[in-house]
């Protein structure tokens, strides 16, 4: 029935078409299991190209119906968890592999938003799982009162990927624990109070770091961490001086009005004045610290100017902060060009902070910072029961591991630039694609009623969509502090052969969308 077919240059065997396995690039870890059923979504249209196959086979859901779910979901679950539930239909997942993900009824969906940038190398990767079972079976749980190899190898293994001197490691359980932490050791290291950030930033959910975020949607109406100053955000697309040709992508704005001289980028002047004038109006002359993401992730893949951030760095280091890179989104190669986000902008941060990609989708975080640093925050006891356990760390050891015997960073450049060079061909047909931008995998569409004024697309016809986007086996993501960018950051092991099949997708539901209008 199937005809079993081999690609050239090291691919994995695959069934009729495309395996959940790596590109050429990478040293392949063949999944096992007899092909997987084809999709069946009710909505795929007719002329849409088939999905790219897999050869793995999920079990077969035999749990709770979804209609008991949906209940407990709305009588035990907190309640913000169904306001945050995606889409009018939302899906239920029951297995994963790779850059896969199965519902309830067997069909299949293309994972392009991987847990919100959590999954880094796939799915329940054959590797990393394998390193967790024999984890399991040795040790599940001390704390680093104890002494255990799995921290002191990650640890080692972490800081070597990091430039001198940011060698001293803290390990925690997510990216809000590692910014709340990086804040405290901001302010006791510099003795200063005052924190900068970046408007439409996100930094966490804790009270501390919810002074840093900046998206009401994402604030409670109660005091949270005073001393935090957010700045205007450097987007060369929505910011009032726009900026072609100034930032680090393969994608540029379409920004005609903007004269640029070769070699420099004139609206990161003006930018820099901004926040020359928010040292000037809005803080002391002494500050602890600046926060800023490389890419802002939640913020809908927004990035700065070139040179932005270093001279950023400079102004704040005049006034006595520490620079803090927020890599939870950006991180462990996710950008292509470099295995940090900070590394693109030519920076040398004082502390790193770090999340998601790290595990892999297992629960972890990290501060990495100088000794220096290290030094000033001893001044108390600094205990975390769950910071660094042996699962973790076997996990993201393993994780590391991967990313070089995959190829993983490669295959995010190689990847994630055909695809924002395909989307950037639809931005240049469609009038409601005003912007593609980002590196690597970590991508923002965003969406505007006409190109001419930039108003963010309604929350309506984003949601419709997203939903019609999902209903033919894709999931993306969305962001942007009016909701008006697709977030595309998937498990950074897909395929051009997967990016054609989402692209056709895309293509589709914007045209649907638009012969509606």
């Amino acid at each position: 029935m199937f005809k079993v077919v081999h690609r050239l240059a090291g691919r994995c065997a695959v069934l009729s078409g495309q395996s959940c396995c790596s590109p050429a690039s990478a040293k392949l870890h063949l999944g096992g299991g007899a092909v997987c059923q084809k999709p069946a979504h009710r909505h795929r249209p007719a002329d849409l190209p088939e999905m790219p196959s897999c050869d793995f086979k999920p079990e077969e859901y035999k749990g709770m119906s979804k209609e008991r779910i949906m209940e407990i979901r709305r009588k035990n679950c907190n309640p913000m968890t169904m306001k945050i539930t995606y889409y009018k239909k939302p899906v239920f997942l029951h297995q994963g592999y790779m850059q896969w993900l199965w519902d309830f009824d067997g069909n299949r969906y293309l994972d392009l938003f991987a847990g919100v940038a959590t999954v880094s190398v796939g799915h329940c990767h054959p590797k990393v799982a394998a390193a967790l079972q024999r984890q399991l079976k040795k040790l599940w749980h001390t704390t680093n009162i104890y002494v255990n190899p799995t921290l002191h190898e990650y640890s080692e293994k972490l800081a070597s990927h990091l430039p001198d001197p940011l060698k001293v490691v803290y390990l925690t359980n997510s990216g809000s624990e590692a910014n709340d932490l990086a804040m405290l050791m901001a302010r006791l290291h510099t003795g200063n109070f005052d924190l900068l950030t970046l408007r439409g930033s996100y930094h966490g959910g804790t009270q501390q770091t919810m002074g840093l975020t900046s998206n009401s949607s994402y604030k409670y109406p109660i005091a949270t961490s005073s001393g935090c100053t957010h700045t205007m955000c450097p987007d060369v697309f929505r910011g009032p001086w726009g900026g072609s040709h100034c930032r680090d992508s393969p994608v540029q704005t379409t920004d005609k009005n903007v004269a640029v001289p070769k070699g420099h980028c004139m609206a990161n002047d003006q930018y820099i004045g901004q926040l020359k004038e928010t040292f000037a109006t809005s803080v002391p002359n002494r500050i602890a610290g600046f926060f800023g993401e490389p890419i802002q992730g939640m913020g809908g893949a927004v990035q700065y100017p070139k040179n932005y951030l270093k001279e950023a760095y400079q102004l704040v280091r005049e006034r006595g902060g520490v620079c803090i890179a927020d890599e939870v989104q950006t991180g462990f190669g996710r950008t292509g060009s470099h295995f940090w986000g900070f590394q693109g902008h030519d920076v040398l941060p004082d502390m790193v902070t770090m999340a998601k990609g790290i595990g892999d989708g297992f629960p972890m975080g990290a501060v990495v910072t100088t000794p220096e640093i290290a030094a000033s925050f001893a001044k108390a006891f600094h205990f975390n029961t769950f910071g660094g356990g042996p699962l973790a760390c076997a996990v993201a050891s393993s994780v590391l591991d991967t990313i070089k015997e995959d190829g993983t960073q490669q295959n995010s450049h190689n990847v994630g630039t055909y695809l924002m060079t395909e989307l950037a061909k639809l931005r240049d047909t469609y009038e409601i694609i005003g912007d593609v931008r980002g590196k690597g995998l970590q991508i923002g569409v965003e969406m505007v009623t006409n190109k001419a004024s930039r108003d963010p697309l309604s929350p309506e016809a984003m949601s419709e969509i997203f939903e019609d986007i999902k209903d033919m086996g894709v999931l993306i993501g969305k962001g942007g502090v009016y909701g008006q960018a697709f977030r595309i950051q998937p498990p950074m092991c897909i395929t051009k052969e997967d990016v054609n099949f989402f692209l056709a997708v895309f293509k589709k539901a914007i045209q649907r969308y638009t012969d509606k209008e």
